[in-house]
């Protein structure tokens, strides 16, 4: 009897000390949660990442810091938190060149897009329109082409395998038409170019193209996506123009992502608080300057739309039959 007492004692003993340690292993955030953003500070990408991040913050009482780490396109930022701890304190926000246009355009990752990241929220990164000169008197596609088969024309690109770059391949490729592309370090100097008339055609993100929608200089004459822009509402989509390339129905996005061992049970508390935090007033507000539609997608349907549009992405960008850098 006392031989089974002790089992007894000590049987719950051990039980009582699984029960804190499971306890104990289950606690989080235990610190700060770090957010490495691929693109520089200052840009839609980093400052949805500090948005949601403060809210995500709020919510789980630890500190959110947002680490900016730039270079080979998202591809240090992805590599550093793939060597992070897989326990939701190190994340990473980035833009969809990181996980999918990478795998055509570097010779050698570091890091494997599908089994070293998990995807948390995807974030709608807004349409990105088509602008035209005002010199070229074009009002939609059909004008543009008509413009362009008469004319030498040269479109801005913010870079290469970018939306931009693909999309005048398209029209290039659709059309029988020879614009030439010219890829810009980003966009403010490649709509410079097109207020002074070096260029006549760009595409690229609302917020930056602004000063020369504003002026009249540029003209806004198509946008992708299956349905209309909310800052744009008169102007027609590529598809409802006719122009049938899929890459013009898809959605540009940046993504929160975690190392793939990341526990299910923090991944799916994080998306949550990505959904609610596109409800706050200070993304809404962000939502509204940078032209954006959408706020974060819940995960399912990050994950659906990724699985999707991502190998359409990568076909496009192999069209293009670019070199590996």
């Amino acid at each position: 009897m006392r031989t089974f007492v002790a089992m007894l004692g000590a049987a719950i003993a051990g039980l009582v000390l699984a029960t804190a340690d499971g306890a104990a292993a289950e606690a989080w955030p235990t610190k700060a949660i770090k957010i490495v953003v691929s693109t520089p500070a200052g840009g839609i990408t980093d400052a949805f990442a500090r948005a949601y991040g403060d809210y995500i913050s709020q919510k789980l009482g630890q500190p959110v810091v947002v680490e900016n780490k730039t270079g080979a396109s998202g591809a240090l930022a992805a590599q550093s938190v793939k060597d992070s701890p897989a326990d939701g304190h190190t994340l990473m926000y980035t833009i969809s060149s990181t996980l999918l246009g990478n795998r055509l355009l570097l010779k050698s990752l570091a890091y494997d897009p599908d089994k070293d990241f998990t995807i948390v929220a995807m974030t709608p990164s807004g349409h990105l329109p088509l602008v035209v000169h005002s010199a070229t008197g074009a009002k939609s596609i059909e004008d543009f082409v008509a413009y362009a088969r008469r004319n030498k024309v040269t479109a801005g690109s913010y870079g290469i395998g970018s939306f931009a770059h693909i999309a005048i391949a398209e029209l290039n490729r659709q059309y029988g038409l020879d614009i030439s592309i010219v890829h810009y370090r980003g966009e403010a100097p490649m709509w410079q170019d097109l207020a002074a008339g070096v260029i006549q055609a760009a595409t690229g993100s609302y917020q930056a193209a602004l000063p020369v929608l504003d002026t009249g200089v540029g003209r806004a004459i198509a946008v992708p996506s299956l349905v209309r822009m909310k800052k744009l509402p008169d102007t027609k989509t590529f598809t409802e123009q006719g122009v049938t390339g899929k890459v013009f129905q898809l959605t540009s996005f940046t993504t929160l992502v975690a190392p793939a061992a990341t526990p299910p049970d923090r991944i799916e508390l994080l998306a949550k608080l990505m959904v609610e935090g596109g409800k706050t007033e200070r993304v809404q507000k962000l939502l509204e300057a940078f032209g954006v539609d959408a706020p974060a997608m819940d995960r399912a349907s990050s994950v659906a739309l990724y699985e999707k549009e991502g190998p359409v992405w990568l076909e496009s960008i192999k069209n293009l039959g670019l070199e590996p850098q």
